[in-house]
């Protein structure tokens, strides 16, 4: 819930109605100095002599205070005793008197016209004040009144309406964070066998994947105050704003303790130390430093403010912040498995009207390596599909669209093509999916199709049956084969190649270089072989012979894997012509329709069973994700001129 500001609109007019009535109090004033000065002061005898002469016309006697006007207009103003001689001197001259009692009248406007004028002043000035700040509790942008307090954003207790059930997967994650909860509502439990809450708990994880929806879920669940933060708010230009904005945070924290304290991408204040260069590093140090001491300082109060930080470069982290005591847990959020996907999808389709045939575990086994906030704009983007053609609901096609114009792009109708590309495209997309279908090791065929996406010509594509957390060196081979398949069948039928073969080059390339440097999967035995990037570019850690050894196996690798393709596409040959055929006259099959044209047994379908926990085997940050970089799409590279 976002805190009411005032618009700035409101200020600014607020302002010039202050300023138009301060131009009319100075007017008033101005006015007024200048019609007493228009007045002037006879002495007593100066007066008797003019009434004598019969130049007085009027005169208004306010105890000893007469106020006058001469016979030409002109005001005068003298200070007499009352007697009866003068009475009788202005009646003798035919003088118009009027007596009133003494009138401060005049002085007390004057007096309080000139208290409203310091008053609006003063009104103007605190207004901008407010305005300076940006609104209450919300910090300045970096004005002088503010300069050095907290830009956090205040949530009182039950304005954070976001639970654990809102955060669909990752119940491991959930599980960890609950203690957090537990503490905060029943501390007692805790401290009667003498147990300590974590301190600091630091969210891990690739972006779109929740970790801000967690800590939302943590203070929803905790029904505490809850301040919110990100960590570029710490750091201006001017030196020691945010050691003091620190400060100034963790003190509001404690006035509202128990308070969960919320750092969102807390590496810009929070990496290593001794690694930067210039003075802007070392503000930025002397922040951290201040954090450092207010987790886990002399002063520090231990569990009256949980901190809470969010970060996908946990790497580049001071070891002095990530240390016990700080922050005593570092909760890895990964990308969800397949029953998380599944649970993710439910969530976000709950808004949208969908067809009876839209299977969520086929589009969740559709979707690995996709984040929690990728699924969403999946969903969306199936939900626009189907408003623009003005569809009464969202159908399984309009996932499909949408999957295919996130992955590969837009769907170029407006491409020409020659019959020579098409049938060149035709047989290079046959070729991958014809040896992705006569491996077993491979991921099953989803479709292939010839109509261009993006920079593609086409596309074959399969989908995995299960979230896969290691992959042999047989299943690695075999993506090498089917990436090479669409080379293989040029030369094959066409005796040429053409340029959108470089993509599957790429990947193919990638594969044995990560088999023979990173899994060991080659002759130089079970060694990893890396890189070492010192900023000026990567610096390999092994000799130039052994580099050399390296590309050697690379190239041996790929030519086992090609000749393994050749073999495969002639032993198939009249099927390689069939699929090619059938591609040019409806430009997309799926997978069925490519196993009923070749006469191929289907592979068994996945069957998705749910566990009741709602999760597996959570993804790891390594092999699995090999299934997202190198992708199951092999495709022909458009052209560039």
């Amino acid at each position: 819930m976002k805190r009411y500001r005032k618009p700035k609109g409101r200020v600014a007019y607020s302002l010039l109605v202050i300023f138009s009535i301060m131009i009319l109090s100075l007017t008033y004033l101005a006015w007024y100095n200048s019609s007493d000065r228009e007045i002037s002061t006879l002495k007593y005898t100066e007066f008797m002599k003019s009434v004598e002469q019969d130049k007085v016309a009027t005169v208004t006697i306010a105890d000893q205070s007469v106020r006058g006007k001469f016979r030409d207009g002109k005001a005068f103003e003298t200070t007499v005793l009352q007697s009866d001689r003068l009475m009788g001197t202005l009646d003798q001259h035919q003088v118009e008197v009027e007596v009133k009692a003494q009138d401060h009248q005049g002085m007390s406007n004057y007096y309080v016209t000139l208290l409203m004028l310091f008053g609006l002043i003063g009104l103007m000035a605190y207004l901008y004040y407010r305005n300076s700040q940006g609104g209450l509790g919300q910090g300045g942008a970096g004005k002088l009144f503010n300069i050095g307090k907290s830009r956090a954003r205040f949530f009182a207790p039950g304005t954070i309406n976001v639970r654990f059930t809102d955060v669909a997967g990752i119940p491991e994650v959930k599980e960890e964070l609950k203690d957090v909860v537990e503490f905060l509502k029943n501390p007692e439990k805790f401290k009667r066998l003498g147990a300590k809450i974590p301190r600091g708990v630091l969210l891990s994880g690739d972006p779109g994947n929740g970790k801000t929806l967690l800590a939302k879920a943590v203070s929803g669940e905790a029904n505490c105050p809850f301040l919110s933060i990100s960590g570029s708010d710490f750091v201006e230009v001017f030196v020691g704003v945010g050691a003091s904005r620190v400060r100034d945070l963790f003190a509001q924290a404690r006035r509202h303790s128990p308070c969960i304290v919320f750092i969102d991408e807390i590496d810009a204040v929070g990496r290593q130390r001794g690694v930067g260069m210039g003075g802007g590093n070392d503000e930025r140090e002397q922040t951290l430093n201040q954090l450092l001491a207010e987790m886990d300082g002399f002063s520090t109060e231990p569990g009256v403010v949980i901190v809470l930080a969010a970060t996908n470069r946990a790497d580049v982290l001071d070891k002095a912040l990530t240390r016990p005591g700080r922050f005593d847990r570092t909760i890895q959020v990964p990308f969800p498995d397949i029953k998380s996907r599944v649970h993710i999808l439910e969530v976000h389709s709950k808004a949208i009207m969908m067809s009876n045939d839209v299977n969520l575990e086929t589009i969740a086994r559709g979707t690995p390596g996709y984040s929690g906030a990728d699924l969403e704009n999946l969903v969306n983007e199936a939900a626009l599909a189907a408003t623009k053609i003005g569809k009464k609901d969202v159908d399984m096609h309009d996932f499909e669209q949408a999957r295919d114009k996130i992955a590969l792009g837009i769907e170029r109708t407006s491409m020409v093509m020659s019959e020579q590309d098409r049938k060149e495209t035709a047989y290079h997309e046959s070729g991958h999916s014809l040896l992705n279908v006569l491996q077993p090791e491979t991921d099953p065929l989803h479709k292939v199709t010839i109509i261009p996406r993006g920079q593609a010509l086409g596309v074959s594509w399969s989908l995995p049956e299960v979230d896969k957390h290691s992959h042999k060196m047989s299943q690695l081979e075999a993506r090498i084969v089917v990436a090479l398949g669409g080379l293989l069948a040029e030369k094959m039928i066409f005796n040429d190649q053409t340029t959108g073969c470089g993509s599957d080059l790429q990947k193919a390339s990638s594969i044995a270089r990560a088999m023979v440097c990173k899994y060991g999967m080659s002759d130089l035995g079970p060694t990893t072989f890396e890189s070492q990037n010192y900023g000026m570019g990567a610096e390999p850690e092994y000799s130039p012979d052994t580099a050399r050894k390296i590309d050697e196996e690379v190239s041996k690798i790929i030519g086992r894997c090609r000749e393994k393709g050749e073999r495969l596409l002639r032993e198939n040959i009249d099927k390689l012509h069939k699929l090619a055929e059938a591609l040019l006259d409806k430009e997309t099959l799926l997978s069925d329709e490519v196993y009923q044209l070749l006469g191929l047994e289907p592979r068994q379908s996945f069957k998705f069973t749910p566990s009741e926990k709602g999760g597996s085997e959570l993804d790891k940050a390594g092999s699995d994700r090999l299934d997202s970089e190198l992708d199951s799409i092999s495709g022909s590279d458009l052209a560039k001129d």
